[in-house]
């Protein structure tokens, strides 16, 4: 899943290794522009989880934003999960502003999960997201009453963040997230929540970005999975380029 608001939070923790390139168009009077982006990554990884098997992923969105703040866009990996399908397309839709001259920014968005392909035509389902950011640090909530497409099935996912610019251009990263959730309350042998983690470098070099991260999950991370690697710590190092 792509968002503006979170990909800073997500970077690290969703590749090991990335070769992207982007373009973008801003209209004369500065109020629209769009952009692009296409990759290559060596896992999907979402809230610590591996959406490919920790096999690599092609990933690609494309955006668009006004000068307000209200901003759209659309993302899609391929997948390789315990269902059919091999496709995940995101549409996203939100706004982003700050609090006069307080320094206080926040955002509102909704995400709609589609899976093509699915053995289950019912799976897709929408998310809706709210930060608030100050200074080094972004809080952010997430909330489904809809996971998977079962209306029975709550979720909500809160993500902590830091981002702080260190000497020679590194930027330092550092997250924290808890996942509640209802979806596995008819199996008791696995969990209904666990803690993400990813602390991660960044640092632009000979016109490419590149970072490395270490990200992982508590223990209760692969038995909410119900895997029993999906959600292993691991180093991930990743290679980006904008144009």
């Amino acid at each position: 899943m792509k968002l503006r608001t979170i990909s800073a939070l997500t970077l690290a923790a969703s590749t090991m290794l990335a070769a992207s390139s982007a373009m973008a168009w801003e209209s004369e009077d500065g109020q629209h522009s769009t952009s692009a982006t296409v990759g290559l990554f060596s896992d999907y990884l979402f809230r610590g989880i591996s959406f490919t098997d920790e096999d690599p992923a092609i990933q690609g969105s494309f955006d668009y934003a006004h000068a307000s703040g209200l901003y759209a866009g659309v993302w899609a990996s391929n997948l390789s999960t315990a269902d059919d399908s091999s496709i995940e397309i995101d549409g996203y839709v939100g706004y982003g502003n700050v609090f006069g001259d307080s320094g206080v920014g926040y955002d509102v968005s909704v995400v709609r999960y589609f899976y093509p392909g699915s053995s289950d035509s019912d799976t897709d389902y929408n998310e809706y997201f709210a930060s608030l950011s100050y200074s080094y640090f972004t809080a952010m909530v997430g909330y489904t009453p809809e996971w998977g497409g079962d209306d029975d099935i709550d979720e909500i996912y809160y993500n902590l963040s830091f981002d702080y610019e260190l000497p020679y251009g590194i930027a330092l990263n550092a997250a924290v997230g808890y996942t509640d959730s209802d979806r596995n309350d008819g199996d008791s042998s696995l969990s209904d929540s666990y803690v993400d983690y990813t602390i991660g470098l960044s640092k632009p070099f000979v016109g490419f970005d590149w970072s490395i991260a270490y990200v992982g999950t508590d223990s209760d991370g692969d038995d909410f999975a119900g895997s029993d690697s999906a959600a292993d710590d691991r180093f991930l190092v990743s290679v980006s380029k904008s144009f």
